[in-house]
């Protein structure tokens, strides 16, 4: 969620007065409904600065239709490896002031289920009581557990949680089980528990932010570990690993955004490779290989929206 991820909270919430306070809306109003009436869609025609496909393991990049994708800022892209369900964060106007999306009411994770060629409708996932302000997002799925950061009273900086998905509905939300002097960012934890890559301004990287690895021990997350291999002066984060452990994708920012890659061999990962550029950030992978991420629209160096694109790989568009 590259919009608002960096804000520290307590100031915020307190500055809009909202401290024990309800929001200013009583029910939730259409997510769409709080879209800027001037907004215009931006299409792969309109669009100044497409995003490409470098390497011809993927198709040319293409925008998710609506209900995904709307006149609003949809960001954050997380597809469960069956490929049949999308967690997607959306804010109906991206420039809009942290303290009022976390009022507004609408912003925060939504999740889609496919349904035909295409998805069905935006389902908000509820991680907060009724009434009380937060400011959800950097959400990532594992099995029933979701990890996400979030702004919200009784609480300093942007700390992560987690809540389990118990009944059909997202339940017993606690602070996640890593120190905070670990200074995580958007993370990615294996499917085996037993590995988190994350992303961090903390001492002892290389520049910008950095990607970490901190593995779990005896139920405990380790000191981190720098992947010097997979960093650079600039700013390197927003790592995903495939489904099968064997690519990492991580987002790296040199004036725009680009998507790199690296595999995984015997003796660990590999030098990255550019894959998707410009303006694409955020990777997130089904089983059959097939890319979705996010893309900034931008227009005389000012950003106006963002979108979730996908790329298939090729030869599996069957089961895109």
């Amino acid at each position: 969620m590259r919009f608002g991820f960096t804000i520290w909270p307590a100031i915020l919430l307190a500055a809009a007065g909202c401290s024990g306070s309800a929001p200013s809306w009583t029910a939730t109003p259409d997510r769409e409904s709080l879209i800027p009436t001037d907004h215009v869609k931006i299409t792969p025609k309109t669009d100044m600065y497409p995003p490409l496909s470098l390497t011809d393991e993927y198709t040319t990049p293409v925008p998710l239709p609506y209900p995904v994708n709307t006149l609003g800022a949809e960001d954050s892209a997380f597809v469960l490896p069956d490929g049949n369900t999308l967690y997607v964060w959306f804010t109906p106007d991206a420039n809009r002031p942290a303290v009022e999306q976390a009022l507004d009411g609408v912003t925060g994770i939504y999740v889609f289920r496919k349904a035909g060629d295409g998805w069905g409708p935006a389902e908000r996932v509820t991680l907060q009581d009724p009434g009380k302000p937060s400011l959800d997002g950097c959400g990532f799925v594992l099995g029933n557990r979701i990890w996400f950061c979030s702004a919200r009273e009784g609480h300093t900086g942007m700390p992560w949680y987690t809540a389990e998905f118990v009944d059909g509905a997202w339940q017993n939300v606690k602070l996640a089980d890593f120190r905070p002097e670990y200074e995580v960012g958007e993370l990615h934890i294996t499917a085996d528990g037993r590995e988190m890559y994350f992303h961090s301004a903390r001492p002892g990287g290389k520049g910008g932010y950095d990607i970490w690895l901190s593995t779990k021990v005896d139920g405990d997350w380790q000191e981190p570990v720098n992947l010097a291999i997979l960093n650079s002066p600039d700013t390197d984060g927003w790592p995903f690993i495939s489904p099968d452990g064997n690519e990492l994708w991580f987002t790296r920012q040199v004036g725009h955004l680009e998507l790199w890659r690296s595999k995984r061999g015997e003796s660990g990962w590999g030098e990255p490779e550019k894959m998707f550029s410009p303006f694409a950030g955020e990777a997130s992978m089904d089983i059959h290989g097939n890319i979705y991420f996010t893309h900034h629209f931008y227009k005389d160096n000012f950003m106006i929206e963002a979108d979730i694109y996908t790329a298939h790989k090729t030869g599996l568009l069957a089961n895109a």
